[in-house]
C-alpha cells in the first residue's frame, strides 16, 4: 500500500523514540539513566486528581462541546487574567488534547502552500512537522548561543517576505531554556505588527522560571498585539499533567472557531473527566506548581554547575523550563573503540553505550552542536548520570 506524500514526509518524534529506547533498555535490566523525557517526575497534585476520581464517580464520563466545557474557559479565563491582566471571552478560548494538538489544529486552519512561517532555532521538535504537514514552509532563523539564543532583528527583518504568515514564539524555550523580558518582546512584537504578521506563542512553561524572572505573554504589550496573536498553553507542564492531554489556545474568535470545527471532525473533545481535573489545577491552590518550579532550579543550578566542570563542555545557563542544552562540538571528531564522533546524533549514540545515560541530540532541534538533557528527574539519577557523562567523555581521544 502506498502511504501519502504526506506521511513520507513526517518524520517520527526525536524526544519520544529516545524516551521509549532507554524504557526498553530499561525492561531489559539495563541500568539506564533517563534524561529524554520532557515531563515533569513529580505526581499529579492530590487536588486535581481528587476532582477526576470525583468526575467519574458522579458520571461526568461523556462527550462534551469540542472545544471544551464552560467551566473549564471560564477557569482558563480567571488564569490569564489572575496570572497576566490578560481579558478574554469563552468565544477565544479552545480546548485540546495538550497544547501539541492545539498548535497541530492552528497549522491545519491557518497554513497552507506557499505559506511561510518563520521558526527561531534552536526549536521543539515538532513545530517544522505540523507546518509541513499542512502545506506551509518552515523557514528557520537561527539564534546565537553567544547571545542567549534570543531572534536578532536584523535577521528577522531580512527573513520577511510576501509569502512570510506567521511568527512562532516558545519561551521559556525547548530547548535551551533562554526566555524573553517584556522591552524583548515589544522589540520583536513591532517588526511582526509592521509586516503583518500572527505571532504564535508557546507559553507552556510559563510557570517554571528561575532567578527571580517573571513571564510576560506577548499577548499583554497592547490590543493590536493581542488582536495578532495565539497564545497557547496547557497544564502539562506547569501541573505536572502531562498524561491528561489538555491544552488550550486563546485568541481571535474566528480562529479559534475554525480550531473548532476541525477538532470536530477529528478528535471531537478533550477528555471530559481530564477537563474538570483541568479546572482545579486553573483555579484551586497554586502552590505545588511554585514548589515543583523551585525544585527544578535547584536541580538546573547543579546539573548547569557539573557539566560545565567537565572538560570541553559548555553550557547554557538556562532561565526557565527543566532541560540544558550543553555544547558537545570540541567532541567531534574523536574517536572511542575506532568509531568517530561526527555530530550529536554520533555523541548521543556514544552516550547511550558507553554511559548508558539516554539524552537527545541537538540536531533534532536543529542544532547538531549540542544535546538535550531534561532535569525533569530526581536529584540522585541527576548526580548518577552526570558523573557516567564526566567518565564516558574521558575515554573520547
Amino acid at each position: 500500500m502506498k502511504l501519502s506524500a504526506r506521511a513520507d514526509k513526517l518524520r517520527p518524534s526525536a524526544t519520544l523514540a529516545i524516551t521509549a529506547k532507554a524504557k526498553a533498555l530499561k525492561a531489559e535490566g539495563i541500568d539506564i539513566v533517563g534524561f529524554g523525557a520532557g515531563e515533569p517526575d513529580f505526581d499529579t497534585p492530590e487536588n486535581i486528581k481528587e476532582e477526576a476520581v470525583r468526575a467519574i464517580k458522579e458520571g461526568f464520563t461523556k462527550y462534551t462541546a469540542v472545544g471544551g466545557i464552560d467551566e473549564l474557559k471560564n477557569a482558563i479565563i480567571h488564569r490569564l487574567k489572575e496570572d497576566y491582566g490578560l481579558k478574554y471571552e469563552k468565544s477565544e478560548i479552545t480546548v485540546s488534547c495538550g497544547a501539541k494538538h492545539t498548535l497541530y489544529n492552528l497549522s491545519q486552519v491557518l497554513f497552507e502552500e506557499e505559506d511561510e512561517v518563520i521558526i527561531p532555532s534552536p526549536y521543539w521538535v515538532s513545530y517544522p512537522e505540523q507546518i509541513t504537514l499542512a502545506g506551509g514552509t518552515p523557514i528557520i532563523i537561527e539564534t546565537e548561543e553567544e547571545n542567549g539564543f534570543k531572534i536578532d532583528l536584523d535577521k528577522l527583518k531580512k527573513l520577511l517576505t510576501p509569502k512570510t504568515k506567521a511568527l512562532i514564539l516558545n519561551y521559556p524555550s525547548n530547548p535551551t531554556g533562554a526566555t524573553y523580558g517584556e522591552d524583548e518582546l515589544r522589540e520583536i512584537a513591532n517588526v511582526a505588527m509592521n509586516s503583518g504578521l500572527l505571532i504564535i506563542s508557546d507559553e507552556i512553561y510559563d510557570k517554571i522560571l528561575y532567578d527571580g524572572l517573571t513571564h510576560t505573554p506577548v499577548a499583554t504589550l497592547g490590543e493590536d498585539v493581542k488582536k495578532s496573536t495565539i497564545l497557547v498553553n496547557g497544564v502539562s507542564k506547569s501541573y505536572s499533567m502531562t498524561g491528561w492531554r489538555i491544552g488550550f489556545a486563546a485568541g481571535d474568535k474566528g480562529i479559534i472557531g475554525a480550531m473548532n470545527n476541525l477538532q470536530g471532525q477529528s478528535t471531537s473533545n478533550p477528555v471530559s473527566i481530564s477537563q474538570k481535573a483541568a479546572i482545579e489545577a486553573f483555579q484551586g491552590p497554586q502552590d505545588e506548581v511554585k514548589r515543583m518550579s523551585k525544585e527544578f532550579e535547584r536541580r538546573k543550578n547543579y546539573i548547569v554547575k557539573r557539566l560545565n566542570e567537565i572538560p570541553d563542555f559548555r553550557c547554557f545557563n538556562p532561565q526557565g523550563a527543566f532541560y540544558a542544552f550543553p555544547n558537545i562540538s570540541k567532541f567531534f571528531g574523536r574517536k572511542y573503540n575506532g568509531k568517530e564522533i561526527r555530530n550529536s546524533l554520533d555523541f548521543t549514540e556514544f552516550l547511550l553505550e558507553e554511559a548508558k545515560v539516554a539524552v537527545v541530540p541537538g540536531a533534532e532541534f536543529g542544532s547538531d552542536n549540542h544535546i538535550r538533557i531534561s532535569y525533569a528527574t530526581s536529584m540522585e539519577e541527576i548526580k548518577k548520570g552526570v558523573d557516567r557523562i564526566e567518565k564516558a567523555v574521558e575515554k573520547l581521544k
